[in-house]
């Protein structure tokens, strides 16, 4: 499966994101995807060293910026 395909089978499930030169791990709830890895959460939480943070909501993440995207 091509990993564009892959993540728009997640639309609508909570998942974890890794940003490039960041030490911390976006959650949310997976609303779209484009042909260019851009997503967009919902109800997102910054978790860091395994603890919530902050509570961000809506989020637009650029997809060069994205490394890692794990369903939950």
């Amino acid at each position: 499966m091509f990993p564009k395909k892959a993540v728009q089978s997640l639309v609508g499930n909570k998942v974890q994101i890794e940003m490039k030169g960041d030490n911390a791990v976006l959650e949310g709830m997976l609303k779209s995807v484009d042909d260019y890895m851009n997503i967009h959460l919902e109800n997102t939480v910054e978790i860091v060293n395994g603890e919530k943070k902050r509570v961000l909501g809506s989020v637009v993440l650029r997809g060069n910026n994205i490394i890692i995207i794990n369903p939950v």
